[in-house]
């Protein structure tokens, strides 16, 4: 079933450096095209219902980017709301049911990871995350996120989150914050044991700093 999805390209980009001063992180280009236009083609291949996109820094050349695409920009002004914060704002565009969100500074190599969600999920869940091994996690420093078992998640060295995932967005509705991360929505779903994972079979790799854009090309060539 096609899901809309929320696309995150609002951050500040810092690990970049110099990089990201004259221009946002998921304008970046890996293997010749912006990190955003990766993040679009597994959206549009995904069927995704409505695509939206979130933008704080340097928005104006994100809005421009993306005009007369199939694609919604929405502004996070005056406060970047984090990714908890920003899905919250974004809801009224998303409409009713369960929705994708996605990371736009990754770069993906196997079957689509919307699709492989949207065919994980379950009418009990209510939030299904695309997981990683350590080995399939080019660029990504740190222990791992998210234990697995019996296809429900708990804290701890493991598995890494790979910045796509399925979630009813009314979860959100019990935080009464405005600037959060998702990681608040995902700790009310560990204490309801209705936080759920998968584990992608490809390759991903992490763009956050600039040895990414190396990685990321290097790994594109080795799955063609």
């Amino acid at each position: 079933m096609p899901y809309p999805v929320m696309l995150f390209a609002a951050g500040f980009g810092t690990r970049m450096g110099a990089l990201t001063a004259e221009r946002p992180k998921p304008l970046i280009e890996v293997a010749g095209r912006a990190l955003l236009d990766h993040a679009l083609e597994i959206a549009r291949a995904a069927h995704a219902r409505r695509i939206i996109v979130n933008a704080h820094y340097k928005a104006e050349q994100i809005t421009a980017h993306l005009a007369g695409q199939d694609a919604e920009v929405r502004l996070e002004r005056p406060d970047l709301l984090d990714t908890g914060g920003g899905l919250k704002a974004a809801r009224g565009c998303l409409g009713a049911g369960p929705v994708y969100t996605l990371n736009t500074d990754a770069v993906w190599a196997g079957p689509n990871p919307l699709s492989l969600l949207a065919d994980r999920w379950e009418a009990h869940m209510d939030a299904l995350l695309l997981c990683l091994r350590p080995a399939q996690a080019i660029g990504h420093v740190g222990a791992g996120d998210f234990t697995l078992s019996d296809s429900r998640l708990r804290r701890g060295p493991g598995l890494v989150y790979s910045g796509a995932q399925i979630i009813r967005p009314e979860v959100l509705d019990a935080i009464p914050d405005r600037i959060f991360s998702m990681n608040a929505a995902w700790d009310i779903l560990l204490e309801r044991g209705t936080l759920h994972g998968c584990i992608y079979p490809g390759a991903w790799c992490d763009v956050g700093h600039p040895g990414g854009i190396t990685l990321a090309e290097d790994m594109m060539a080795r799955h063609v």
